[in-house]
């Protein structure tokens, strides 16, 4: 059989991804991203530590992460991305930016993080008060909330899970009740769901329409600020932050969802 008519493969863009060894959410990754881009995932290698601020220096190391970067070069992405929030909070603004200088120099791409992505979003959105949800301990999030306040944004609502494992499974009605306890009315200017290894594609959107500010999340932001890197846009019905482009008013202007979308998340 002649396939000559096919011809070859759609030309792809390359997203380079750095990741924890316990990452569990490629799939979701995957949803923010359009038809032409390709997302090429690695991961730090395991240690035997509990999500913690141990666990988050280790992983974010720089030897680490240029082993981690010099891997992905073998398939010449454009950018490369490292998605893990704590990893990137934990050292401040400046060991963010270190991060990024030792991927840059590591694979000679333009690099960038979660939480760099998240000053990023907050920018875009013009954020001076926000809320958080973590499902981390209490030490791990209070370091979030000194990150937050360095960039001068207000800490204005915060509700946090304590868990040291297993968070891929924390299920929607879990962080929906967070959020619900994290925004008061009124109070926050948009809300942060932390841990790119916390699920948050489909309960963005139920999140923006019930509380009417945006709502942002690890795995959101940071694959928005690395398909903008590309100059391309994110693919997330109903999330104001991929929306804000071509809508200025997305912040205010809260759409009500089909009902099909309303199900199954509470």
């Amino acid at each position: 059989m002649d396939v000559s008519f096919l011809g070859g493969p759609r030309p792809q863009r390359g997203v380079g991804v750095v990741a924890p060894f316990d990452f569990a959410l490629d799939r979701e990754l995957w949803r923010w991203v359009p038809d032409d881009v390709s997302l090429h995932l690695t991961r730090t290698p395991f240690v035997p530590v509990e999500v913690s601020l141990d666990l988050a220096r280790l992983v974010s190391e720089h030897e680490t992460l240029g082993e981690a970067v010099r891997a992905l070069t073998a398939v010449a992405p454009e950018v490369v991305a490292y998605a893990c929030t704590s990893g990137s909070f934990v050292g401040g603004m400046a060991g963010e930016r270190a991060m990024c200088e030792a991927m840059t120099r590591s694979g000679a791409v333009p690099a960038l993080t979660t939480s760099g992505a998240l000053l990023a979003a907050l920018t875009e959105l013009g954020v001076r008060r926000l809320a958080l949800v973590t499902p981390y301990t209490v030490s791990v999030t209070r370091v979030l909330e000194e990150y937050v306040a360095e960039a001068g944004v207000r800490v204005a609502g915060c509700a946090f899970m304590g868990l040291t494992r297993h968070i891929w499974q924390v299920p929607y009605r879990d962080v929906v009740a967070m959020a619900r306890q994290a925004v008061r009315p009124g109070a926050a200017d948009a809300l942060f769901i932390s841990c790119t290894n916390l699920p948050t594609y489909d309960v963005i959107p139920q999140l923006e329409a019930e509380l009417r500010i945006p709502v942002l999340s690890a795995n959101q932001v940071t694959m928005w600020a690395a398909l903008r890197r590309l100059g391309t846009r994110a693919v997330g019905p109903y999330q104001a932050l991929i929306r804000h482009l071509d809508e200025p008013a997305a912040a205010r202007d809260w759409p009500v969802l089909p009902e099909e979308q309303q199900e199954g998340w509470t």
